[in-house]
């Protein structure tokens, strides 16, 4: 039998902001602006990666949005997982 998940809405909320905190570290050690990286994965403003990397109006990066931010940046997808458990 399998067990149940055991992962709260809580738990997943902490998880999108600590992924939208090590994108925003990894693009500002790139020196890279919120806009140009916006521009760079094809979205036409600053706020889709504003609202995504502080969770603000529940917005959060998906996994495509974050294999093209770890292309453009030349980072491996696995640095936005950093201190996930």
């Amino acid at each position: 039998m399998i067990k149940n998940c055991k992962i709260s809405k809580g738990d997943i909320s902490e998880i999108y902001k600590k992924i939208g905190k090590n994108v925003k570290m990894v693009r500002e050690e790139r020196g890279v602006s919120q806009l140009n990286l916006s521009f760079a994965i094809g979205h036409k403003s600053v706020g889709v990666i504003s609202n995504c990397e502080l969770c603000l109006q529940n917005k959060h990066f998906n996994i495509e949005q974050l294999v093209k931010i770890a292309d453009v940046l030349e980072v491996d997808i696995k640095v936005f997982f950093k201190d996930i458990t």
